[in-house]
């Protein structure tokens, strides 16, 4: 009998294989980062068959370390940067360009013209989303506007489309020997150009941006078997039955599946997910409405979230940028060498502003700088600004729900950070909880894929494995409290209004 359950966890900076128990407990990880490429300021690309190849990689390493075969695996899920780009020929399976990553803001001009008098919220009523360069249809915009030929091949029904969770999903079931092109409908609510209601694409849209319906992977549930990996996987004749986006997934590994329950992911980026059950709620305050999860044929259920571009990589751009510490972890050493922020505060706006603000025309500023500022006060100041961000997002998440959360769940590779953790839970005046397992996201997806071949029965075997693993309570000095909020929301309105047409 398989006794595990993998995921592919393909990520913006690396890809990753997982192998979970029953429990949902880690037994093994393979892992391999990927090249950022950034050919120009605000543009930032991956190499698809670079991320396909090392995904192969890490299947084979994450078994090797369990020493485990495929016939120990039940099934297989599929978690993901939600929405990077890629564009290929179906008969070749090689990539017209390189994917287009969900932080590149290349597209601004294409929003720019659909948007026209609309504005930005052209579409929100029908997709949830404002029109921005983040998700994924201005992408595959840009690559049929502007790489030779790519439109006439797309039109003649020879190019698909897929975020990296249907890039994987194909060459694993087949690639151009019959790869199944699907995706879910939390990765399919995140293009602008799906129906929240219906759960289906909405043709007018896509001909406002001129891409052929041909394109468009089939939108699938969260949890059901899409098809089996074919014979040059290690994981050949193993079903893949779980897709969700990777904010949705962490959610769903937290196990907050009910209308009320949240998370808030530290990784390259913050994204804090409120669930609002089988409810659509549009929000008035900056939030983005998605799709959560759904569980085969069982209704859709969706979130509020607010989406941050920059927070972990605010710590990569330290260290590979500036060179000012030689590994991630180094920041929080660096940071606890200095008592306080010493009146610094860095708004990261390097992709503009996402939520609550949506302000492209945003860039990332340093302020209150002073000769007394040293590079503990900067090493504080941008593990400070991921803490900022995410208060501002949970008053929106408050605003909108009109129930304030009494206490956050974390997870992501940041929640490691002791300090950043204390200073969260200091500036959002309520507990901060870290789970046994912070890998939520790759579990969130063997969740889905498990619960559709019947590895687990329900959620509430999985409610069960859920287990605390520290909590952060706030201080209690709230004049200390509103006096940093006042300083960072000034910092913020300086870091606006940059972008004109003498800054491209």
């Amino acid at each position: 009998m398989a006794d595990y359950i993998i995921a592919l966890d393909q990520g913006t900076t690396s890809s990753r294989a997982i192998i979970f128990d029953k429990k949902g407990s880690i037994i093994s990880v393979g892992q391999k980062e990927h090249e950022q490429i950034m050919p120009r300021a605000g543009w930032v690309e991956h190499d698809p068959v670079e991320i396909r190849d090392n995904m192969r990689e890490v299947i084979g390493i994450a078994l090797g370390r369990a020493n485990l075969t495929r016939h120990d695996i039940a099934a297989i899920g599929i978690t993901n940067q939600r929405e990077t780009a890629v564009v290929w020929d179906k008969n070749t399976g090689i990539p017209v360009y390189n994917a287009i990553v969900w932080q590149d803001t290349r597209t601004q001009p294409i929003v720019d013209r659909l948007a026209g008098d609309e504005g930005v919220e052209k579409y929100k009523d029908i997709v949830g989303l404002p029109l921005a360069t983040y998700f994924s249809g201005t992408k595959i915009a840009w690559i049929l506007e502007n790489v030779e030929g790519a439109r006439e091949k797309a039109e003649a029904g020879d190019l698909i489309f897929g975020t990296t969770d249907t890039w994987v999903l194909w060459n694993l079931t087949g690639g151009p020997e019959g790869g199944v092109h699907a995706t879910d409908v939390t990765n399919a609510s995140r293009t602008l150009f799906m129906d929240l209601k219906t759960l289906e694409w909405r043709d007018d849209i896509l001909a406002d941006f001129g891409v052929p319906r041909s394109m468009m992977p089939e939108i699938r549930s969260s949890s059901e078997v899409y098809g089996e990996a074919r014979d040059t996987s290690l994981l050949r004749e193993t079903p893949v039955a779980g897709i969700l986006g990777d904010q949705q997934a962490a959610t769903f590994g937290q196990a907050a599946f009910d209308a009320g329950e949240s998370k808030n992911t530290y990784g390259t980026g913050n994204f804090l997910i409120f669930q609002t059950g089988t409810e659509i709620v549009k929000s008035e305050n900056g939030l983005l409405t998605t799709v959560g999860y759904k569980l085969g044929d069982e209704p859709a259920h969706y979130a509020l979230e607010g989406s941050i571009a920059v927070t972990g990589s605010l710590v990569q751009w330290l260290r590979d940028q500036l060179g000012i510490i030689t590994s991630a972890p180094e920041v929080e050493a660096l940071a606890t060498t200095v008592e306080d922020n010493g009146g610094v505060y860095f708004v990261p706006a390097f992709s503009g502003l996402f939520a609550p603000y949506w302000r492209p025309d945003a860039r990332g500023a340093i302020l209150g700088l002073t000769r007394y500022a040293n590079r503990g006060h900067l090493a504080r100041a941008a593990l400070e600004a991921t803490a900022f961000q995410t208060r501002e997002v949970l008053d929106a998440v408050n605003a909108d729900s009109g129930v304030d959360l009494t206490e956050l769940k974390v997870d992501g590779g940041m929640i490691a950070n002791d300090t950043l953790m204390q200073f969260q839970a200091d500036i959002l005046g309520v507990p901060v909880v870290r789970p046994v397992v912070a890998e939520t996201t790759a579990l969130g997806a063997a969740y889905a894929a498990g619960l559709a071949v019947g590895f687990w029965n329900d959620l509430d075997e999985l409610r069960a494995n859920w287990q605390e693993d520290r909590r952060w309570t706030p201080n209690d000095d709230v004049e200390e409290r509103e006096r940093q909020l006042r300083l960072w929301k000034q910092a913020v309105q300086k870091s606006m209004d940059w972008v004109n047409e003498d800054v491209r």
